[in-house]
């Protein structure tokens, strides 16, 4: 079919419960739902278990220089160290970049980021929208980058250069990154020695927004109040008062606009 002729996919605003709204493509919203069940059961199963319940918020997009498949082998080897370090038979951090989390619609589209924050944001929210399911966010910063590629502080970029070279030889995805202009060696050289945080991703600043909106709530709420916040930790150590409670630039554009 020729582009020109191509369907045109309806986009519609979809706000969640605590007001947050996202342009979304209407071909993903029984996907994202049904996500969502599956999210909010996995989550339940581990409390069940007695466990605390953790978010890891991390950058796992291709872009500025980084590569998804990297970020989600840096997301899936931090959950596993922050799980260690709390106790894992007391702890369990949902990994976003684990396989039930994935958005592909019946067609073969894969989600954006609307479709994405949509679901994040009514997985964070919880039934109550109070973040009444987790205990816990953790957002992910420089330690949690350098920990994965073995940085000493010594010749960082060297590290992260070879081991640039070697993935290039063994990884087809990343090959396609490269020939496609989205990536080359220097790009991911400093991305991964100066950006590599939720300090430059769009979901990260969505995610810290939406955290602040559901402690804003618990504050007002008698049954939590200032006490009953939902801590923040920021590449390990936990956010002070004055951080907790700003808001950061939106990453997402919000609503569909209105042509």
């Amino acid at each position: 079919m020729p582009a020109s002729a191509a369907p045109k996919v309806a986009q519609n605003t979809q706000c969640t419960a605590i007001k947050l709204c996202y342009c979304v493509n209407d071909e993903f919203l029984p996907v994202i739902d049904e996500r969502v069940k599956t999210l909010r059961a996995m989550i339940a199963g581990e409390r069940a278990k007695g466990k605390a319940i953790g978010y890891f918020s991390v950058p796992l997009s291709t872009t500025a220089g980084g590569y998804f498949n990297v970020n989600a082998e840096v997301s899936a080897r931090a959950k596993e160290r922050i799980e260690g370090r709390f106790g894992a038979e007391h702890t369990w951090v949902l990994n976003p970049a684990m396989k039930e989390a994935d958005l592909t619609a019946p067609s073969g589209a894969r989600g954006g980021h609307g479709e994405y924050m949509l679901m994040w944001t009514r997985v964070l929210e919880g039934v109550n929208a109070l973040g009444e399911d987790f205990d816990f966010v953790y957002f992910a910063g420089p330690s949690d980058f350098a920990s994965f590629f073995g940085l000493t502080g010594q010749n960082d970029m060297d590290v992260i250069a070879k081991y640039f070279d070697k993935r290039l030889a063994e990884d087809a995805g990343l090959r396609r990154e490269v020939e496609r202009g989205r990536l080359t060696r220097a790009s991911f050289r400093n991305y991964y020695a100066l950006r590599a945080s939720v300090s430059f991703s769009n979901g990260a600043h969505d995610e810290w927004n939406i955290v602040r909106v559901l402690n804003e709530r618990r504050r007002a709420d008698p049954k939590f109040g200032n006490a009953g916040q939902l801590p923040k930790l920021f590449d390990g150590r936990a956010v002070s008062s004055g951080e907790f409670e700003n808001p950061i630039a939106a990453g997402s554009p919000g609503a569909c606009k209105v042509s």
